[in-house]
C-alpha cells in the first residue's frame, strides 16, 4: 500500500484520467477521494456516482444534464454530474456497467472537455473523471461488451488496490482505526480486543474487503458493553465458523508446513466456485439475486463464471 500512496501522490499533480482497479470493498473511492484532495481541482467539488444506482434510461439524464421539456417528464432543467463537477472531480464507480449507447458520449466529453446536454447546444467544462470497476475491463472489451478506445482513454494511469487478504498485517491498525471512529459516532467507550479476537479477524479472508471489516466492527460496537473485553465470541458467525474451519496454530513456537500441491491462485479459484454455487443454489439459479448475495454485479458475475468454467445454464 505505500507503494500505491506514492503513486497516487504523483498521478494527483496531473489532470489526466485515472483508472482504480479493485475487488467490491476495497475502497476505491476513497483512493480517488485521496487523488482529488491531493490535486489543483482541490478546491472544487468532489462527485462520486455509481452507474448501477441509476436505471440504465436515466443515465445520460443523470451525468449530461437536459433542459426543461427535452423529453417527457423533464419538467425543469437538470444540471447533470458531469456539470456539477466543474472545477473539481466526477468520480464514475463500476464504469464497466455504462451502457454500449453511452460510451461514446463519455468518450467524446473525454476528449474534448465538451458535453451537449439534452435538449441543449454543446457546452465545454473543465473536469477531471476518475473510473473504477471491480470488472475486468479488458475482458469486456475482447466480449465486445466495452469500447477499446473508451478503455484506452480512461487507462492513461491505472490504479490497482490489493484485496484486504493480500495485505493482512494492515487489519490490526485498522481495526483499531475503525473502532475508534464507530464507538464515537456511537458515543460510546471504544472496545478492548482480546490477542485472540484479533488474530481471528486477521486471519479471514474478508471476501467483502475494508467495507466488510468495517461493518463487523461497526456490529462489535453497538453490542459490546463499556469495560466489558471482546473475545472471539462476540465476533459474527461467519467469522468464527472460518476461523473454526482453518488449521490449528503450531503451539511449541513453529509454524505449521502444509504440503501445497497446488498453486494459491488455484485454491482461491476453488473457494469462489463453491461460493458461486452456494449462491444459485439459494437463488434458485437467479442470475440477479445470485450478484446480490456474492455482492457483485450481474456482469461480474458472468466473468466469474466464464473464467471459473461454470456452466451458464440457469440463466434467468
Amino acid at each position: 500500500m505505500r507503494r500505491l500512496h506514492s503513486t497516487i501522490r504523483r498521478v494527483a499533480s496531473s489532470d489526466c484520467p485515472v483508472l482504480i482497479l479493485g475487488e467490491t470493498g476495497t475502497g476505491k473511492e476513497v483512493v480517488a477521494q485521496e487523488v482529488h484532495d491531493l490535486s489543483g481541482q482541490a478546491r472544487g467539488p468532489f462527485v462520486p456516482f455509481n452507474v448501477t444506482a441509476v436505471p440504465r434510461d436515466m443515465l445520460e439524464g443523470q451525468l449530461f444534464g437536459y433542459r426543461r421539456g427535452a423529453f417527457t417528464g423533464a419538467v425543469s432543467d437538470a444540471k447533470g454530474l458531469i456539470r456539477q463537477a466543474e472545477g473539481g472531480t466526477l468520480f464514475i464507480d463500476e464504469i464497466g456497467e455504462l451502457s454500449l449507447d453511452l460510451q461514446p458520449k463519455l468518450l467524446r466529453f473525454l476528449e474534448s472537455g465538451e458535453i451537449q446536454p439534452l435538449g441543449e447546444r454543446p457546452q465545454k467544462v473543465n473536469v477531471r473523471v476518475i473510473a473504477a470497476t471491480n470488472a475486468r475491463l479488458a475482458e469486456l472489451v475482447r466480449d465486445g461488451q466495452f469500447r477499446d478506445d473508451l478503455f484506452y482513454r480512461l487507462n492513461v494511469v491505472s490504479l490497482t488496490i490489493p484485496p484486504l487478504r493480500d495485505r493482512r498485517e494492515e487489519i490490526p491498525t485498522l481495526v483499531n482505526h475503525f473502532l475508534t471512529v464507530h464507538a464515537k459516532q456511537a458515543g460510546k467507550f471504544i472496545p478492548q480486543l482480546t490477542p485472540r479476537a484479533l488474530e481471528r479477524l486477521s486471519a479471514y479472508d474478508w471476501p467483502g474487503n475494508v467495507r466488510q471489516l468495517t461493518n463487523e466492527l461497526k456490529r462489535i460496537v453497538a453490542l459490546s458493553d463499556e469495560d466489558e473485553l471482546v473475545d472471539e465470541a462476540h465476533l459474527s458467525p461467519i467469522v468464527r465458523s472460518a476461523a473454526a474451519a482453518s488449521p490449528p496454530a503450531a503451539t511449541d513456537g513453529t509454524s505449521v508446513h502444509v504440503k501445497l500441491d497446488r498453486t494459491l491462485q488455484e485454491m482461491y479459484d476453488d473457494l469462489e466456485r463453491a461460493a458461486i454455487a452456494r449462491a444459485m443454489e439459494q437463488s434458485r439459479h437467479n442470475q440477479a439475486d445470485t450478484a446480490r448475495l456474492l455482492g457483485i454485479t450481474r456482469k461480474g458475475l458472468y466473468l466469474k463464471r466464464r473464467r471459473l468454467g461454470l456452466d451458464e445454464g440457469h440463466a434467468s
